[in-house]
């Protein structure tokens, strides 16, 4: 049985909670799937100060005590991950920025690998896509598979002809995240994310050393010497390319002739 765990980002339970649990319903509907909905504002989030200790000595060590971990903890334990926010001033809500502030460190430390992530948003009138390319965006930051979410148009009162609309939207996103789901964790990484782990491995090792973090997880993580972040078996052309890009980042690395 695969878990999903939803967070929700905001404590009015109306349009965006109905929306969360239209898409669950038709998943466990469709699926052997268990799931939760995570409302954000019944846990403890403090904002970040931005002292950025989690970046030097780890996310251990940061000053703040509230539920942030409790909330890491739910997604390490989940096969799939939703974000569901309302559109609040063109973007997240407070609750849901604060929130992913809080996981700011990780987009240095990626942990999320082998699980799905999709992105709910509902608007009044428009703005809504933007937002769900913005949730994209952090979750392929922070490891997840990326499944393309929905955004729904919700006003009050919400007529008959909205709910089926919004009902179709989501019957939809659910078999696709369904789909995705079903898929081997690890398939080889699109070209882009391939860049990505190589071009930060390069900075790490020119930059950092030992007394850093960053330096240590990737280090005890073996993404020095692998070819990605998780074990996958890459093709002639990835293999290549990931070549080039480490000969090419070596050599940028050098120290310059003094003149």
């Amino acid at each position: 049985m695969k878990k999903v765990t939803a967070f929700v980002g905001t404590a009015s339970k109306k349009h965006t909670l109905y929306a969360v649990r239209q898409f669950l319903n038709g998943i466990e509907s469709q699926g052997d799937v268990e799931s939760e909905v995570v409302v954000l504002s019944d846990y403890k989030l403090e904002a970040c100060r931005g002292c950025k200790v989690c970046f030097a000595k780890g996310e251990e060590f940061c000053p703040l005590k509230d539920d942030r971990d409790v909330l890491i903890e739910k997604m390490m334990m989940s096969d799939g991950v939703v974000f569901a926010t309302p559109n609040y001033s063109f973007q997240v809500s407070g609750i849901m920025k604060v929130f992913l502030d809080r996981l700011g460190c990780m987009f240095h430390r990626p942990r999320f690998f082998g699980k799905v992530f999709t992105g709910i948003v509902v608007q009044g009138f428009y703005g809504g896509p933007k937002i769900l390319k913005y949730l994209d965006f952090v979750a392929q930051g922070l490891g997840f598979r990326v499944t393309k979410g929905s955004c729904v148009t919700a006003l009050d009162p919400m007529t008959e002809k909205a709910k089926r609309k919004a009902e179709a939207v989501l019957k939809a996103h659910s078999a696709r995240f369904l789909d995705r789901l079903s898929q081997p964790p690890y398939p080889s990484p699109p070209l882009v994310m391939l860049m990505v782990f190589r071009m930060g491995r390069s900075s790490i090792l020119r930059e950092l050393d030992e007394t850093a973090r960053d330096y240590t997880y990737w280090r005890d993580k073996g993404w020095f010497e692998s070819d990605y972040f998780y074990p996958v078996r890459l093709n002639v052309f990835q293999k290549a390319v990931g070549g080039l890009l480490d000969y090419f980042l070596a050599r940028r690395a050098k120290p310059q002739p003094q003149p």
